[in-house]
């Protein structure tokens, strides 16, 4: 277990805000936001809005510390344990204490390139800001990874140290030693002891609290990041001082609407890309505090137990997540804080959209933008139609977003193309420069004057995107191109399906055709296995998609799962059921 004395984090007990989302007589709820968020009109903003990016810049210390400075006694990280439930934390002071240590201790055994490995505990934001503060690039890998994919990694990257949790060291430890001695590989250990390891709360109890931040320059590589590609192994994004550190500042002001007396939850993997976005910069970047929960597994019972118990205003969740939550009964919560929700990742249902502002009065805002980028398409605050339900919403202050075709051509309103993104006259600072030691994959991503994103979308006559599919997962039946995405829209809004995954299935007469997992809801269980009830509820799920949307994209197949195979950020991997269809 991590020894969280040493990182001086108080204890506390939720501070309960009194008279908010209290629970009238009549049943109607009552709403109370406790914090307004930013004000700002969107259109204003995009017209008027210019990159400002300092040609120095450390957000260790143009950030944390700043806050340190200014309101150093709020809370910037606020932790539950899930093994005990007490509750920890720590203020912009603390935070900017603790990252001058870990700074010291890691400049002091000459480290340059640290792959951190750990669980959502505190020490990954402490280290977070600590690399950044002394300019060492961090490479951070979710814990779910095996022997194989660290090993990959190593050795794909220039990594000189890696810090891990127990379990991730055991792993660690079955790699091919020659591996390690040649690249020779600085081990830290984080909450334990371990032969050949050092022990991190003995290094930094030891290290100094007098660092000065380097100077970083806006151009100088702060972070990379493994994609977590639904196909394909990952590929290494570089990200800078510019980049993320400054960039972000869109997503926290005008996507997460987050100001300094907000409490934000971010509820990703601390491998993925978006603990970044919601977890470290953009809450940062208002002076807002991070939540942190340390449960190992996102459930929706649970996560909605947290949004109850908890002071969180802002909360950022997966589809996925979503999806697990509108299942539960939403009517009978009593959120103590909320007033604002976003989901990213993937797109998410318009159903799922209806059924948690039915039981909630809240409407799920989304967002788009990936590992390679920061936010790129947001739904915001005052809008010209505010939500369009389904819709990914609009360009992001800073980015010029377009549906161009495979030559990099604008397509008109309405037609079906690539989700690109404008790079002349001037690259985006927020855009990575290309992908580290791989020139053919950074190519390919490049056409004309865009940046392709792999992914495409369709933009109507008001300015909003609408997201078709990624590339790869395109359906081409009888000459129909079919989206995944639009077949499991149908699909979700039976009452029969929890979750579901369209993907592509060999045909002898059209090529392809459409074949769909479904993941039942719990009130259809009794389904599973049962070959009659199979069929009739597979014959139901079919005429319910023909009577949704256009006949020709039902589920010709269709296979009742227990669960559909993920990423680490909990993106759908179609690829993996796209080639076991091929392999059948």
């Amino acid at each position: 277990m991590t020894v969280f004395k040493l990182l001086r984090l108080r204890k506390c007990v939720p501070n309960v805000l009194k008279n908010q989302n209290s629970v009238l007589g009549s049943g109607v709820r009552s709403y109370h936001n406790p914090h307004l968020g930013n004000d700002f009109q969107y259109e204003d903003v995009v017209k008027s809005f210019k990159w400002n990016i300092p040609e120095k810049f450390n957000f260790s210390r143009d950030v944390i510390d700043k806050h340190a400075k200014e309101i150093g006694d709020n809370t910037a990280l606020w932790y539950v344990d899930p093994a005990t439930n007490e509750s920890l934390k720590m203020s912009f002071k603390e935070l900017s204490l603790e990252s001058k240590k870990a700074a010291s201790a890691l400049q002091g055994i000459g480290v340059r390139n640290v792959m951190c490995i750990l669980p959502k505990i505190p020490e990954w934001w402490v280290v977070n800001i600590g690399t950044i503060r002394a300019n060492i690039t961090l490479l951070p890998g979710t814990t779910q990874l095996q022997s194989g994919d660290i090993a990959g990694r190593l050795y794909a990257s220039s990594a000189d140290c890696i810090m891990a949790d127990m379990e991730t060291a055991l792993k660690v430890d079955s790699i091919d030693a020659a591996l390690l001695e040649k690249r020779k590989l600085k081990k830290i250990i984080v909450g334990g002891n371990k032969p050949g390891w050092v022990n991190w709360e003995s290094l930094v109890s030891q290290a100094s609290s007098d660092h000065v931040a380097v100077d970083t320059g806006k151009d100088e590589m702060m972070q990379i990041y493994f994609t977590s590609g639904t196909t394909g192994k990952p590929k290494m994004v570089a990200h800078t001082h510019g980049s993320y550190g400054v960039c972000h500042d869109v997503l926290g002001k005008y996507w997460l609407d987050l100001n300094n007396k907000d409490l934000m939850w971010s509820a990703t993997d601390t491998g993925w890309a978006k603990s970044a976005w919601s977890a470290v910069f953009g809450p940062w970047s208002q002076g807002s505090g991070v939540f942190v929960h340390g449960m190992p597994k996102f459930t929706g019972d649970k996560v909605l137990d947290a949004l109850e118990k908890y002071p969180v205003s802002v909360f950022c969740g997966a589809p996925t997540l979503y999806r697990m939550m509108v299942q539960e009964n939403l009517r009978d919560r009593n959120f103590m804080a909320l007033r604002h929700c976003v989901s990213a990742g993937e797109p998410l249902n318009q159903e799922v959209i209806y059924n948690w502002e039915e039981g909630t009065h809240l409407v799920i805002k989304e967002g788009y933008g990936q590992t390679e980028t920061t936010l790129l398409i947001g739904t915001f605050k005052k809008m010209s139609k505010w939500v369009k339900p389904g819709s990914m919403g609009k360009a992001a202050p800073g980015y010029d977003v377009r549906i161009v075709n495979n030559i990099g051509k604008e397509v008109p309103n309405g037609e079906q193309g690539n989700i690109a993104v404008k790079i002349k006259p001037d690259m985006p600072p927020g855009l990575f420069k290309g992908y580290c030691e791989n020139a053919a994959a950074t190519q390919n991503s490049f056409c004309g004057d865009y940046y392709l994103t792999g992914d495409r979308g369709v933009q109507d006559e008001d300015g909003y995107f609408w997201f078709f599919a990624r590339q790869d997962d395109l359906i081409i039946s009888s000459g129909y191109r079919i989206g995944p995405f639009e077949v499991e829209s149908a699909l979700i809004k039976h009452e029969a399906v929890a979750e579901s995954a369209a993907v592509a299935s060999p045909d002898k007469d059209r090529g392809q055709v459409v074949k769909a997992f479904v993941v039942l809801a719990d009130s259809y269980k009794d389904f599973r296995g049962v070959e009659s009830k199979e069929k009739i509820l597979r014959e139901q799920l079919q005429q319910h998609v023909k009577d949704t949307t256009a006949p020709y994209k039902y589920p010709r197949k269709i296979e009742f799962v227990d669960q559909l195979p993920k990423t680490v950020s909990l993106k759908i991997k179609r690829g993996e059921l796209r080639n076991k269809e091929l392999k059948a």
